[in-house]
């Protein structure tokens, strides 16, 4: 449990300073790439008894909508990871790659922002799971009061987060409306990994509200 939860962190950390290339810089970005991959691997292998059951078992809808969203997620992580390798100019430049690139071209920001969406829904799909692997290293959170507090403070965030959205236009990159990500270097720094996690509870937080994180 202390191995997953160490990976889901590593892979929230990493995917956070991917989208912020612009203050990383090329070759920064392609090994935290490369490391993300490497995580990606870890968090399959660790959760390898999801895909051992995947066609057993009765679908409830919630068990469907997260099926759903893990295929999705997969999909868009494969597209993340193959169009980087293609596109790649340092960590993966000795392949004998020379077709592709202009598919590949705009798919790392499509495929990355919707990774982004959709690894927010799956963890607030299982985030009862989530506050069960807390609890066994924690102990468990038994004020009414300290929960209502999370949930109010998640549900302002969330807001915070539909400003960013706004603001930031990111809804044209997940239509592939735009073949680059505008970073505004005038912006704090610390605005920055303010708003792009709050832009992620706007998806996170709405999926626990239906009950998973009352117990």
């Amino acid at each position: 449990m202390i191995g997953k939860i160490a990976v889901d962190l590593a892979m929230t950390v990493l995917l956070l300073l991917l989208m912020a290339k612009q203050l990383t810089g090329n070759v920064a970005h392609e090994w935290l790439g490369a490391g993300m991959f490497v995580f990606w691997i870890a968090h399959h292998a660790l959760n390898f008894g999801w895909h051992r059951s995947l066609f057993r078992g009765k679908y409830t809808p919630v068990r469907a909508m997260q099926t759903v969203v893990n295929l999705l997620l997969l999909a868009a992580m494969l597209g993340t990871m193959v169009s980087a390798v293609i596109l790649s100019r340092a960590v993966f430049a000795f392949l004998p790659i020379s077709g592709g690139i202009a598919l590949a071209r705009p798919m790392p920001i499509f495929c990355s922002f919707w990774s982004f969406v959709l690894m927010a829904l799956h963890l607030g799909l299982h985030w009862k799971m989530v506050l069960g692997m807390v609890r066994w290293v924690t102990g468990p959170v038994s004020s009414p009061v300290l929960r209502g507090t999370l949930r109010i403070g998640g549900a302002a965030v969330a807001v915070y987060g539909l400003y960013a959205l706004v603001k930031n236009q990111m809804v044209s990159y997940l239509l592939l409306q735009s073949s680059f990500v505008f970073f505004d270097f005038e912006r704090p720094l610390p605005l920055f990994f303010t708003e792009y996690p709050s832009w992620g509870c706007l998806f996170f937080w709405p999926t626990t509200v239906r009950g998973e994180c009352s117990g």
